[in-house]
């Protein structure tokens, strides 16, 4: 039988899991969505790029924070995640206003529930 403290080191595990993967997919959704905005496009197409590749890379680095093994602390992994949240939720409402692009902002609500969700492991 498993102990209790097992089960919630399982659980604490999968969901830094998925909240990796969330950013993961997010970080792609996001640097496709950027390549396909033309650079010297109108001040939206701009902020769209621009935010795509805010979202890539914040997403990226907090992915690697999570799969990285005591690099930070609790405190700076909590830091890490609230930021990619709040990044992820602005890139959703940039790309909500755009044609083609609710994929990419579907992904960025899904990362920032999975970094919501990981936050609520943290305790």
């Amino acid at each position: 039988m498993t102990s209790t403290s097992q089960q919630e080191l399982i659980r604490f595990l999968e969901d830094r899991f998925a909240c990796a993967q969330a950013c993961t997919e997010c970080a792609r959704a996001c640097a496709l969505r950027a390549s396909l905005v033309d650079p010297g496009g109108t001040e939206e197409q701009e902020l769209v790029r621009r935010k795509g590749i805010m979202c890539a890379e914040v997403c990226d680095a907090t992915c690697r924070v999570l799969s990285e093994q005591n690099t930070l602390d609790e405190a700076g992994i909590r830091i890490q995640l609230e930021w990619c949240r709040t990044v992820c939720l602005e890139s959703a409402r940039v790309f909500d206003g755009q044609p083609g692009a609710e994929e990419t902002a579907d992904a960025c609500r899904a990362c920032a529930r999975a970094c919501t969700e990981f936050l609520q492991t943290l305790g």
